[in-house]
C-alpha cells in the first residue's frame, strides 16, 4: 500500500503572494533574495559557506522552475531543469503565521481574525497580566512589548533570573511568548504557566502560547534551548490527520507539527533540536513508517535560526545542508510513495523588521517515476486533497487533489 510524506521547509518562501501589499510585504521573495544574495558574495561567511546558492537536488524536483512560475524570474544558480512534477501554493487563510500556514495545508484554511497583540507599551490587556500573575503566583512579568526573541534574554536574562519574574513578549503573529530561564525558573515550572495562559486566552483568538526556554548567564550570555513548546489552539475543523487517525492508518509527526496542531490526530510524535539532527530522525522514522501511512515533518530552523534573525548566510548554508540529505530522503521512498517538499509562509532575511512574509510556496513532487509537468499554481489545502487521494482516504471539505495532473488516478 502507498506511503505519504509531506516536509514543510518552515519560511522557504518563493515570492510574494497575491495579497502580499495587504501584508506589507509586496516584493518579498526569501529563496529569490537569498539567491540573488548569495550571487554577489553577501552570502559568505568565513568558516560556513561561501559563493552562489547551490541546491542541486531541490532544484532537480523543481525548486527554480517554481520560483520562476511564482515571480516570472529564476533565481541565479537555480536554474537546472526540473526532473518531477512542481506546483507553486497560494495561501487563502488570514495571517502569515505557522498554524495559518499549517492548517490550510492540512485542508483546514483560518477564515477568522487571529488575535494580535498591538506594538504598544504594554502590549498586553492588564487583566491577562493580573489574572496570569496570580494564577500561576508569580512575582511579576518582564516586558510586555513587542521584542526579538533573541534579543529579549539579553536585555531581560539577568533580571529575570535576579527576580523570578518571567519575560513575556509578542511579535506580529498571534502569539504570547514566555521566556524563562530552565536552571533558575525551572522548564516544568514554565510550561506549567504556560498552559496557564493558554487557558487564559482560549476565550480569544490567540493561535499560539509558546515556551521559551534558555539558559546561561549575565556575563557569558544566554541561549535559548531545544525545549521550546508551543500551546497551540486547535484547529477549528477537520483536517488529514483527523480523517487519516479515524481510518487506523499509521501517523508520525516530525518536530513541531505535534504542537501545531495541539496534539490532535498527530500520531507518534518525534523530535530534535536543529534541521540537521531532525532530518536524522526523519530517515528512521520513513523506515518505519507503515504501509498507507504518513509522515509529516516540520523543519523548523529555517523560520527560527536564521529567517528571524535577518540572517542570510546561515539560511543559505540551512538550504544547502537540507538540500544534501535529499540523496537520503529519496533512496527511502518506494516506487508509490509521494513525497511533497512544501513551506507555510515565508520569511525574507533581506526584508526590513524581523517577522514572517507572505508569500508563495514550493510544492515540490516525487512519486515513482512521475515525468516533470508544471501544475501551475495551487490552494495549500490542495496539498492535504492529494495526500488524501493518494491514501485512498475521503476528502475534506477543501482541496483539490492535483494527482490526475501528473498521471495518476484521483
Amino acid at each position: 500500500m502507498s506511503r505519504a510524506f509531506l516536509f514543510v521547509l518552515d519560511s522557504v518562501g518563493i515570492g510574494g503572494a497575491p495579497d502580499a501589499k495587504a501584508y506589507g510585504d509586496a516584493g518579498a521573495d526569501t529563496v529569490g533574495h537569498i539567491a540573488e544574495a548569495c550571487a554577489k558574495g553577501q552570502g559568505d561567511r568565513a568558516g560556513l559557506r561561501s559563493g552562489p546558492l547551490a541546491l542541486p537536488h531541490l532544484t532537480a524536483m523543481g525548486l527554480g522552475a517554481a520560483c520562476a512560475e511564482a515571480t516570472g524570474v529564476c533565481p541565479p544558480g537555480l536554474e537546472t531543469p526540473p526532473q518531477t512534477p512542481f506546483a507553486v501554493g497560494v495561501e487563502t487563510s488570514n495571517g502569515k503565521d505557522t498554524p495559518s500556514g499549517h492548517w490550510e495545508i492540512a485542508g483546514v484554511p483560518v477564515t477568522f481574525d487571529w488575535t494580535v497583540f498591538p506594538d504598544e507599551d504594554p502590549a498586553f490587556p492588564d487583566w491577562l497580566m493580573r489574572d496570569l500573575i496570580a494564577q500561576a503566583d508569580l512575582p511579576g512579568l518582564l516586558c510586555n512589548r513587542h521584542y526579538s526573541g533573541t534579543q529579549v534574554i539579553e536585555d531581560f536574562g539577568a533580571e529575570h533570573v535576579k527576580t523570578g519574574a518571567p519575560i513575556c513578549y509578542t511579535s506580529a503573529d498571534s502569539v504570547l511568548q514566555i521566556a524563562a530561564h530552565e536552571e533558575h525558573f525551572g522548564l516544568e515550572r514554565l510550561y506549567r504557566v504556560c498552559e496557564i495562559t493558554r487557558k487564559l486566552v482560549d476565550p480569544m483568538a490567540l493561535g499560539r502560547v509558546i515556551a521559551r526556554p534558555f539558559v546561561g548567564d549575565a556575563e557569558n550570555g544566554f541561549e535559548r534551548t531545544g525545549n521550546r513548546r508551543d500551546f497551540a489552539m486547535p484547529p477549528p475543523g477537520e483536517t488529514v490527520l483527523d480523517r487519516l487517525t479515524a481510518a487506523n492508518r499509521h501517523i508520525i509527526t516530525m518536530g513541531k507539527i505535534g504542537d501545531i496542531f495541539a496534539h490532535r490526530g498527530v500520531g507518534e510524535v518525534r523530535k530534535a533540536f536543529g534541521n540537521m539532527p531532525l532530518m536524522d530522525k526523519t530517515l528512521t522514522a520513513m523506515d518505519d513508517l507503515q504501509d498507507g501511512g504518513f509522515l509529516f515533518a516540520n523543519f523548523v530552523d529555517f523560520d527560527s535560526e536564521f529567517g528571524h534573525r535577518r540572517d542570510v548566510p546561515g539560511y543559505a548554508n540551512a538550504l544547502e545542508e537540507f538540500d544534501a540529505r535529499m540523496p537520503e530522503v529519496i533512496a527511502r521512498l518506494r516506487p508509490d510513495d509521494l513525497l511533497i517538499l512544501t513551506a507555510d509562509h515565508g520569511n525574507d532575511p533581506t526584508w526590513q523588521g524581523t517577522d514572517h512574509t507572505r508569500e508563495q510556496v514550493p510544492i515540490l513532487i516525487r512519486l515513482g517515476t512521475a515525468a516533470p509537468v508544471n501544475l501551475g499554481k495551487h490552494l495549500f489545502s490542495d496539498i492535504s486533497a492529494t495526500v488524501s487521494a493518494h491514501l485512498g482516504v475521503a476528502a475534506g471539505e477543501n482541496g483539490t487533489s492535483f494527482l490526475n495532473m501528473i498521471g495518476r488516478n484521483t
